[in-house]
């Protein structure tokens, strides 16, 4: 298992060791949840291929995309809740299919403890997805809807290193706390305008 080619801190053979010796790993198909809200966190997810949405869910179920977690990164949420014996505040779906280390949280403690370089990886976690959460607050608070949807189709492109989308309307409605139809009247638009081409469930940006 190669972590140095993708963990994102200064690599050192004894941590890739110890990640192996300590983790286990789970494949997960499109789709499939990874981790529910409310739920306790028992490992960290360091994610080797693929990627995963972070969402939060209100009281009505609907949902809000937070952030993407790519190959090499881990979610802070759960680092801070595994920590702290706390229950999750997020929903993970794989984005695609995906492959995950989990590392217990107990473990987790061990190597923060042992290896400075490790704690040096939280805290640029930290830092780039709270970076990552102030975009969506500044989206939702400053930015219309049609610039959202636009830069939502932009990093759903780049995530999948492709200019076609496949995915429906409702989905993107859920993803961005919105209803379908005022997704589907903003991609006419945007079509009209020539950003976008449409299809049935797929949208090609340009």
């Amino acid at each position: 298992m190669e972590l140095d080619k993708i963990l994102e801190f200064k690599y050192t053979p004894e941590i890739n060791e110890k990640l192996i010796d300590y983790g286990f790993t789970k494949t997960f198909a499109e789709g499939d949840v990874i981790l529910n809200e409310n739920a306790y966190i028992k490992a960290i997810p360091i994610v080797m291929s693929g990627s995963i949405r972070v969402m939060r869910t209100d009281d009505d179920d609907r949902e809000i995309l937070l952030y993407y977690i790519k190959a090499g990164e881990s979610c802070i949420m759960s680092f801070l809740g595994g920590m702290h014996h706390d229950t999750s505040k997020v929903k993970a779906i794989a984005e695609e299919p995906t492959e995950i280390l989990f590392v217990p949280i107990d473990k987790v403690n061990l190597l923060i403890k042992d290896y400075p370089e490790w704690l040096d990886y939280i805290f640029r976690l930290y830092h780039k997805r709270f970076e990552e959460l102030l975009d969506v607050v500044n989206a939702i608070a400053f930015k219309k809807l049609d610039e959202r949807l636009l830069d939502f189709i932009k990093k759903k492109c780049q995530i999948n290193d492709n200019n076609t989308l496949v995915i429906t309307h409702e989905h993107i409605a859920n993803e961005l706390g919105t209803a379908r139809v005022v997704v589907s009247r903003l991609l006419k638009q945007m079509e009209q305008e020539g950003l976008v081409t449409l299809g049935r469930n797929k949208i090609i940006l340009h």
